[in-house]
This record gives C-alpha cells, sequence and structure tokens, in this order.
C-alpha cells in the first residue's frame, strides 16, 4: 500500500531499556500517590505480578480514581514520549490514529488492573484487617515475598496477636 509505514525497530536495546522505563515509572507513579496520602502501609508484596502494598484504610473515591488515573497519564506520557518523538529507539508511522491506538493499547494493558481494582473497592470495599487478610491469601499461591514495615508488625501483632511469619504460615 502507497504511503503506508510499517513499524522498524531502530536500536533493539534501546526498546528493552524503553520498556523497563516505562513499567518503572508507571509503578513509580503508584508509589507517588501512596506517599502523596501518607497512608500507614501494613507492608508490601514483591511477586510475579508486580509489587502490591498492604495499607489498612479506606481511602476516599478521589484517592481511589487518582490511583488510577495518574499513573494512566504517566503510562501515556511515557508512551508518547518513547515511541513519537525523535528519542524513539522506534521508528512509527506520524499517523494521529495510530498514536492514539497505541498510546490507548499502552495504557489499558498497564491501567486495566487499577481501573479493576478501583471499581471492586467502590463498589464491594473491604478494608482493615479483612483487606489484609484478602492480599496475604490471594498472594501467598504464588512465589510471592513479603515484606513488612514496622507498623506492620505493630500492626499484626495488635490485631491477629501474631507476628508476619505465622500468619503467614497459618494461611
Amino acid at each position: 500500500m502507497p504511503g503506508v509505514n510499517f513499524i522498524h525497530i531502530v536500536n533493539p536495546l534501546g526498546v528493552c531499556v524503553f520498556i523497563v522505563l516505562w513499567l518503572v515509572l508507571f509503578k513509580l507513579a503508584h508509589l507517588l500517590v501512596m506517599v502523596w496520602r501518607r497512608e500507614p502501609m501494613v507492608g508490601w508484596a514483591i511477586g510475579p505480578l508486580g509489587i502490591t502494598f498492604m495499607i489498612a484504610q479506606e481511602p476516599s473515591p478521589f484517592s481511589i480514581w487518582l490511583r488510577v488515573l495518574f499513573p494512566a497519564f504517566v503510562s501515556g506520557s511515557v508512551l508518547y514520549i518513547g515511541l513519537f518523538t525523535p528519542l524513539s529507539p522506534v521508528d512509527m508511522p506520524e499517523h494521529p490514529l495510530i498514536q492514539f491506538v497505541m498510546i490507548l493499547l499502552g495504557v489499558l494493558l498497564t491501567s486495566t488492573r487499577d481501573v479493576i481494582n478501583a471499581l471492586r473497592d467502590l463498589l464491594y470495599p473491604l478494608w482493615g484487617e479483612a483487606r489484609i487478610l484478602q492480599n496475604l491469601y490471594q498472594l501467598r499461591g504464588s512465589w510471592t515475598k513479603f515484606h513488612f514495615t514496622s507498623f506492620g508488625h505493630s500492626y499484626l501483632h495488635d490485631h491477629f496477636g501474631s507476628s508476619p511469619g505465622d500468619l503467614l504460615q497459618v494461611l
């Protein structure tokens, strides 16, 4: 077809660096929203599905949607800069529809889980001890490594009467 340019990878190493940078900045946007809210964090879990932060307090609807929209904005911005500027390691067609579709697909790839979690949190709120136990139970089945903060240790001791290691063995 005349006038149609296809995607051409100019720098394969640059593509790998771009993908890693895109995902790291997306996760840092999540962390930035959490730090901005100053939520007391019980702990975090690092596993094959990424990083999960365990928080005991119920957030407001504004902060629930902020946790969706700000990382999605960061994801879309990084995609635009990384794919459609002279810094791009990929030679992409400069058609606005292609740009829109590529950015939309990337944002959907990174933010679909956030949207589902936000809808779950708004429609079926589960917070406090029940939310902590649900997160631990769901993540325990995968190869996840749990890390608890000092607040998390005292929270588990006060609310469950056990240490993190004992609680994980029971689950």
